[in-house]
């Protein structure tokens, strides 16, 4: 019935409609890129007319096809897309295409532009975010289909650039989907050989093929990249496959039709207008900017329509099926606000009353937060390091993808996006490696902060006191740079105590991502240290009686040694404060009131964290009361390294008597 419906219509003109509706956005906003919309309108036709199933008017129902533009300059293109298959994207949306606060920003954005399923842009991220969403679906999948059931049953659908293929990261996140046998997950290649500054043939020469099937992937190759029918035909062959993801790769000619089809110039410039000219001729379209044929949109949403019609209702009809219990489990997974109250949690404190915080943090994973049915995530092959495995489940595998332990090898990068994929579907994902190496995946974390994602990164060996792995594994920076992202929360708690409460707080909220920061040592449990206390940010640990002359303000392990250094110059005659600040911006983010409360304008303030002193310009204005590193650390035993440094508590005291005198 559907290949008659194609007959009928005229499909050619769908695509060229596309094509010109994205040169006109692109010449209307004086910026873009014109070249893959051009070239890749076949791709992209073939993929919503055909194959992707989807609801315009339900775009975030859950048991839908995803799509994600990793080659996200061709944003035009998808939006154009989007527009003409019927979602919620005006006319007038279109027109405003890279203007301020518009439903069509320069690059593909999630939460902004209905039908978008991840924000993309920066090269490789949306590869590896697909693979999160891959896994995600054959997790659920494994949990629901029993039987003869199928409620959730998705495929992932990717367009990347030979850019995207040229990154670490999409190397590493196909390596791992090639690993898991995500066969759900469909890449479709544009396969152009140009980027912005030339031809591929200067820089990338690799036999992508042979690549991607050492990976453990399907290659399918189409020729003709103007021939949706290929394009099609090659889809349904990657949907057949059952135990490997697949790529496709596609031919295609870079600014199709323009004067500059084939060349780097017609890759990130907009058109001139002669051009434009040129191509609608070319093409038999009206020149008249942002005409499109109503016949033609209705057309293509008739194809998507009859392929789609029911996927709303089956998929509530198919809930209705399950057992009560696995209706309120998925239901719960279904809805969007997920806050988690583990206010009562249940923790043991070792008799000896001293714990590492990422032992701690072991014992929380694995007590009663196991109850959060879709919290899932692993290790950058550090789990043991880290803390970070789930003892009760499985791993995900390729022979079981029911598995809450993710084992993402050496591979931190892939770790974050694909972490990130997860929770665009839903689940309560955690990410845990060394604190020194989250620079490896800092920008699929800046993309969690962007896209308002609740994932969890669980960073351990938080400081200098890793001691004789050296300055390659000790963390300085770090923090500086974590707390320096917008919409991100660091924790970095001082023991068990604070860790309860860094978790509580995470937990709690249902959106925006969160770093807990752990030291790997042993600490005193100290009886000072409230967890109740740490979603304000920071807090009184220790008063004198008297009025305090100076304060002491810490975190993570070093707080041990400030309370140290106040005691110690009790003796003396010094009435220190101690504030304990677990993390720094949510305590910035108080009322003025709280905040004078805690650290009172007129009383000395002196800091001490074995990290970078530029977190703290917005609390002291005098370097000489820093007590921060701002060099590299050494290898050496942890005491030696304090000391060399200046942390070790004779240090201390000595530095803050003579800075309080």
């Amino acid at each position: 019935m559907e290949k008659n419906i194609t007959e009928e219509i005229n499909e050619k003109r769908i695509v060229d409609s596309l094509r010109c509706l994205a040169i006109d956005m692109i010449d209307a906003a004086g910026s873009g890129h014109p070249g893959i919309a051009l070239g890749a309108a076949p791709i992209i036709y073939a993929l919503y007319a055909r194959h992707l199933r989807i609801d315009p008017a339900n775009p975030k129902l859950f048991n839908r096809d995803r799509f994600v533009l990793s080659a996200g300059h061709a944003s035009a293109l998808l939006y154009a897309t989007l527009f003409m298959a019927g979602f919620d994207i005006s006319l007038d949306d279109l027109k405003n295409f890279r203007q301020i606060d518009s439903k069509t920003p320069g690059h593909p954005e999630y939460g902004i532009t209905p039908g978008v399923d991840a924000t993309t842009g920066p090269l490789g991220q949306g590869i590896a975010m697909a693979v999160g969403m891959a896994m995600a679906e054959a997790n659920l999948r494994t949990r629901y289909n029993k039987g003869k059931k199928s409620v959730i049953d998705f495929n992932t659908y990717v367009l990347c650039s030979d850019g995207d293929l040229m990154e670490g990261i999409s190397y590493e996140a196909a390596s791992l989907a090639g690993t898991l046998k995500l066969n759900k997950l469909i890449v479709l290649y544009d396969s152009n050989s140009i980027t912005l500054d030339g031809k591929t043939s200067d820089t990338f020469t690799e036999n992508i093929a042979m690549r991607f099937v050492s990976l453990g992937w399907n290659v399918i190759n189409v020729e003709d990249g103007n021939s949706y029918e290929l394009i099609s035909k090659a889809i349904d062959e990657a949907k057949a496959s059952t135990d490997k993801p697949t790529l496709i790769e596609v031919k295609t000619t870079i600014g199709a039709y323009s004067f500059l089809e084939g060349t780097n110039k017609v890759h990130g410039s907009p058109l001139t207008k002669e051009d434009i000219t040129n191509i609608k001729e070319k093409l038999n379209m009206r020149d008249i900017p942002f005409t499109v044929s109503q016949n033609a949109c209705l057309d293509f949403q008739t194809l998507i329509a009859k392929r789609c019609k029911n996927l709303s209702s089956d998929f509530a009809k198919n809930i209705s099926e399950l057992t009560e219990e696995e209706q309120k489990g998925l239901n719960y997974f279904l809805s969007s606000d997920k806050k988690i109250d583990i206010k009562e949690l249940i923790y043991n404190p070792p008799e000896e009353k001293e714990e590492a915080p990422r032992e701690t943090s072991y014992k929380i994973l694995n007590s009663e937060v196991l109850n959060i049915p879709y919290l899932i995530g692993g290790s950058a092959d550090l789990a043991s390091s880290n803390r970070t495995y789930i003892d009760s489940s499985g791993n995900f595998s390729s022979t079981d993808y029911s598995g809450r332990n993710i084992l993402y090898g050496v591979r931190e990068h892939a770790m974050g996006a694909i972490t990130n994929g997860l929770a665009l579907c839903g689940f309560r994902p955690f990410a845990a490696t060394f604190l020194s190496f989250s620079d490896y995946l800092r920008p699929a974390i800046r993309m969690a902060a962007l896209m308002n994602l609740p994932v969890i990164y669980i960073f351990t060996h938080d400081s200098i006191s890793v001691g004789e792995d050296g300055p390659t594994h000790q963390p300085v920076e770090q923090l500086l740079s974590l707390r320096s992202i917008p919409n991100m929360d660091v924790y970095r708690p001082a023991d068990a105590n604070e860790v309860i409460g860094s978790y509580r707080t995470v937990l709690a909220k249902s959106t925006s991502p969160s770093v807990i920061a752990l030291s790997r040592n042993k600490l005193p449990i100290l009886e000072l240290t409230k967890a109740n206390e740490v979603e304000r940010g920071g807090y009184i640990l220790y008063d004198p009686e008297k009025k305090p002359n100076g304060i002491i303000i810490s975190s993570g392990e070093e707080v041990h040694s400030a309370l140290e250094v106040a005691y110690r110059l009790k003796s003396k005659g010094f009435e220190i404060r101690v504030v304990s600040m677990p993390n720094l911006e949510r305590f910035l983010s108080q009322s003025k009131e709280y905040i004078e409360e805690i650290l009172p304008v007129e009383i000395r303030k002196i800091v001490i964290e074995a990290g970078s002193s530029y977190s703290w310009s917005k609390l002291i204005f005098n370097d000489k009361y820093l007590i921060t590193l701002d060099k590299f650390g050494s290898s050496g035993k942890k005491e030696d390294v304090y000391k060399k440094y200046g942390f070790d508590i004779d240090s201390l005291e000595e530095k803050i008597e003579n800075l309080l005198k």
